[in-house]
């Protein structure tokens, strides 16, 4: 288990870290959604013991990684969210370096390399210089380097960013093949449908603190989210806001001009008393569509802003 009491972390007057506690069970995926700037790779920095915290505790397997760094690191993958790679190395030896890091050798480490470049799709390019290689194949090398010595905690820092579709799944697929034998994968992500498609629990963090931690059903359940109704037409927002504020049994995520998004709440009258007082109201509502709650919608309710503003 990962167990996070305290952290801390400041740059000047600015709290990158503001008092995180959690707890990131054996054998779980994990996710830490947040916005760019929330605090995740600092958190992430600290777990790995890259960065030393201000204040708090962070403990694997009951090893402080401050006071036990050797025990903890050898149990430890990390695959940092900037590309950690020797362009002018091959993708083998690239591993090579890496694997001898952890004191693998010989047979027992090129086996390890093929086994892990067959994993991420990069067998046919193992001797291919790494600077010939796509942005997402960088990103799988990334990936197969935190995995070469078989961790059994594994810290993703957004591996997905700057990549294309069918590189992203990819690497989501490896990730779910790699806790599914047993790893357990702590990953953070801006991206709303990885975390919400991928992980067993989500914390969601904001400047620097954690809002809120559960699966997704949980998190619905605390937001007292219930459908959510997105309705577009010819509105102005400021007309929009009064009246949707006024509606008993909704609550209200977001307005916009033309757009606007409302939670119908789960302790009150319900979406079949809710939908006919929106369309026979005022509003020229042009289109209604009704979506499941989602992180989204939870997100929303819990910061009032979507998760890229």
């Amino acid at each position: 288990m990962i167990k996070i009491e305290g952290l801390q972390k400041s740059y000047g007057e600015i709290k990158a870290v503001d008092g995180i506690d959690l707890e990131v069970h054996d054998g779980e995926i994990f996710g830490l959604l947040g916005p760019n700037g929330a605090g995740k790779t600092t958190t992430i920095s600290m777990i790995s013991g890259v960065l030393k915290p201000d204040a708090g505790r962070v403990t694997i397997d009951d090893a402080d990684i401050w006071l036990e760094p050797k025990k903890v690191k050898r149990s430890l993958g990390v695959v940092p969210q900037e590309i950690a790679v020797y362009e002018d190395l091959t993708a083998r030896d690239n591993l090579s370096f890496w694997g001898s890091l952890h004191a693998l050798r010989g047979k027992n480490l090129r086996g390890r390399i093929d086994d892990a470049l067959g994993r991420v799709g990069l067998a046919d390019r193992a001797d291919s210089l790494v600077k010939t290689f796509s942005g997402g194949m960088k990103r799988r090398l990334n990936l197969c380097m935190g995995l070469l010595h078989r961790p059994k905690f594994l810290l993703l820092d957004e591996p997905t960013v700057g990549i294309d579709p069918q590189a992203r799944l990819s690497i989501l697929e490896i990730v779910r093949e790699v806790a599914g034998a047993g790893t357990t994968v702590l990953y953070t992500t801006h991206y709303m449908e990885e975390a919400q498609e991928l992980c067993d629990r989500i914390a969601i963090i904001d400047h620097g603190k954690i809002l809120t931690i559960g699966t997704l059903d949980e998190l619905t359940r605390q937001s007292g989210e219930g459908e959510v109704l997105k309705l577009i037409g010819s509105f102005d927002e400021m007309t929009a806001t009064r009246f949707l504020s006024g509606v008993p049994g909704v609550k209200l995520l977001r307005v916009m001009e033309d757009t606007a998004m409302v939670s119908v709440r789960t302790d009150g009258p319900g979406l079949l008393a809710v939908l006919p007082s929106i369309l026979e109201s005022d509003l020229t509502i042009d289109d209604v569509s009704i979506q499941k709650p989602s992180l989204q919608s939870v997100f929303i309710s819990l910061t009032g802003r979507e998760l890229r503003d």
